[in-house]
């Protein structure tokens, strides 16, 4: 399936309740793909804009009381309407409050997906006591974990790290797509969770979609170093790849192995 001529056919809107750090570079990266970003982080608009939108995000970084009551708002809508959400639990463990609203979320809304880092799809599944920061601890996971927390959810996971593991708890492949230099950004993650919403919209199966974002979001950083040496020049050229990726470069680049 070409996912991204669907994704630039359909335009989807896609609704993220995010966080300051993560908002411009996930309303410029779904552009870039050919999604349409609607960023509101307030509940008293929740209902509507999931109700109006192709998938819904939920990343939990800069939590609020408010956030936290504008997601749980969302996420209902958008499984009353069977409309696809998508959580990115950042932290879990780290604070009571944060856990605490993580959990909620998973025990009151049904999602199509969890984009995590390894160190947190690890505590999700009892295999890490806590996460102290966005950034992860452990660089891999073992499969077995994602798989028991993908059963767990009856959800789809993608554990990003220096390979990522995705799971719908019975199927697992790994990708080797990417490069270091995602990790010297700020929300190179929270961009990729963004972009699992226009690809779990066009595609039928969530678990074959999580595969293809994720090898796809792999291949353009892999791209994007091949033109720049840093940080600071690497973000616009992160963005420009997205924006030029097509199916065949994808295919012809993408690294992943069925277990």
């Amino acid at each position: 399936m070409d996912y991204i001529t669907k994704i630039r056919e359909n335009n989807p809107l896609i609704y993220n309740i995010t966080n300051e750090v993560a908002t411009n570079m996930a309303a410029n990266g779904l552009i870039a793909i050919g999604a349409s970003p609607a960023m509101s982080n307030t509940p008293k608009e929740a209902v509507e804009n999931a109700q109006n939108a192709a998938a819904v995000i939920l990343n939990l970084g800069t939590l609020t009381e408010e956030r936290a009551e504008a997601m749980l708002i969302a996420g209902k809508a958008a499984n009353e309407e069977d409309i696809p959400v998508v959580l990115d639990p950042i932290a879990v463990g780290g604070t009571e409050f944060r856990t605490e609203v993580i959990y909620e979320l998973l025990e009151k809304v049904k999602f199509s997906a969890i984009r995590a880092n390894a160190g947190e799809i690890a505590v999700l599944g009892n295999a890490l006591e806590e996460m102290k920061s966005p950034d992860s601890t452990i660089e891999e996971i073992d499969p077995e974990i994602a798989k028991s927390v993908a059963k767990k959810y009856e959800t789809v996971v993608i554990a990003t790290g220096k390979t990522d593991v995705i799971t719908d708890g019975i199927r697992t492949t790994l990708c080797r797509n990417g490069h270091a230099m995602l990790q010297n950004i700020t929300a190179s993650g929270c961009l990729l969770t963004s972009l699992v919403g226009p690809y779990v919209s066009v595609g039928e199966d969530p678990y074959e979609a999580s595969i293809e974002v994720t090898a796809a979001y792999g291949v353009a950083a892999e791209l994007a170093m091949e033109k720049v040496e840093g940080p600071g020049s690497f973000i616009p050229a992160l963005l420009d790849q997205l924006y030029f990726l097509d199916q065949h470069a994808v295919n012809a680049r993408k690294r992943v192995e069925q277990l």
